[in-house]
């Protein structure tokens, strides 16, 4: 009986270490790039170079992918505000891989719901990191580098746009808040307010500390530095009535852009037009009345500023995958980019 019980004891603590080393095994898989196989879907580890820390993110090598063949481009892609890693976005999935785009989609500290999220210097450098560590491990093309993201995803794309403009080809962001304050003006009262006190220490206003959290955290402070970036800008004429982001927060970025290249903004009566519930100029330009199959929807406004673009279209709080792949493809970097 003895016998059989120290037989048991034994077969069980040598099932708990198989089960330790397949995790430990499994965790080395994740994070060797070697093994990440085409067409699959991915997750890795990513060491912060910031405090060390072991970051998720999901890389997607496209099928057929030679790893001594031609460099290749490489998407971004970042999560909406209250996701985190696990989000999918499966037609720009799609069409990265149709493309043989290897796609990197970091999770930069989750949702935006404490300080270390919310466009903070460690979630900044979690996607550089991220980018670093797929260059690391394969051939990508510098000047093929690519950024996108709706919502939160949109906030973050302007905001990487805007403090590290050098690393990027192009990029598209949707919907994107760019003035932290007044979003939390908006929704003080609601979820989103929480989470914006909860990532910058409390309400505008309390004091200059939070203030400058607010301000650090927002697109619109570093856009101006922006203006050789091919920054697509693109918003639904009805989020802000049906959706969480008022149109006002993507004309507001084309117009940061714009001042700092000395191009025409969209003038406040013309946001105040586009921003009632019919959503229509009173007197469009030539360039609002384009025809954009990429979009799929009508066009109410289209403006550039140096290599940028906005558009408002027909729609809401969402982003249109085809056209933002439209977009980027479309750009070759045609010098190599400096050093992060």
């Amino acid at each position: 009986m003895l016998n059989s019980s120290r037989t048991s004891l034994v077969l069980r603590i040598t099932a708990v270490w198989m089960l330790v080393a397949t995790a430990v095994a499994s965790g080395c898989q994740a994070a060797a790039a070697a093994d990440a196989e085409p067409g699959l879907r991915t997750k890795v580890l990513v060491t912060s170079s910031l405090d060390g820390s072991e970051q998720p993110c999901y890389v997607i090598v496209p099928k057929g992918f030679d790893p001594d063949g031609d460099p290749v481009a490489s998407l971004v892609s970042l999560h909406s505000w209250s996701a985190d890693v696990e989000q999918r976005h499966p037609e720009l999935e799609r069409l990265t891989s149709e493309r043989g785009w290897i796609y990197l989609f970091p999770h930069f500290r989750g949702p935006n719901e404490h300080p270390d999220a919310c466009g903070s210097v460690k979630a900044q450098r979690d996607i550089l990191d991220a980018v670093a560590w797929v260059r690391q491990r394969y051939p990508i093309a510098p000047r093929r580098i690519y950024l996108t993201g709706s919502s939160g995803g949109g906030h973050m794309t302007m905001l990487m746009v805007g403090c590290h403009p050098d690393l990027w080809t192009a990029a598209s962001a949707w919907v994107g808040i760019s003035d932290l304050a007044a979003w939390h003006a908006r929704h003080e009262t609601a979820r989103y307010g929480a989470m914006l006190r909860a990532s910058c220490g409390g309400r505008p206003g309390d004091s200059p500390a939070v203030d400058e959290q607010y301000r650090l955290r927002s697109p619109l402070t570093h856009l101006h530095r922006a203006g050789r970036v091919p920054l697509d800008l693109a918003a639904g004429v009805h989020d802000g009535h049906s959706g969480s982001v008022p149109i006002r927060h993507t004309l507001e970025a084309f117009n940061a852009i714009a001042s700092a290249v000395g191009a025409p903004p969209v003038s406040d009566e013309e946001i105040a037009q586009l921003s009632r519930t019919s959503g229509r100029l009173d007197r469009p330009q030539p360039s609002d009345q384009v025809v954009d199959p990429t979009f799929g929807r009508a066009i109410y406004l289209r403006r550039h500023a140096g290599p940028a673009r906005v558009t408002i279209f027909e729609g809401g709080h969402e982003g249109i995958a085809a056209a933002a792949i439209a977009w980027l493809e479309q750009h070759v970097r045609d010098e190599p980019e400096a050093k992060q």
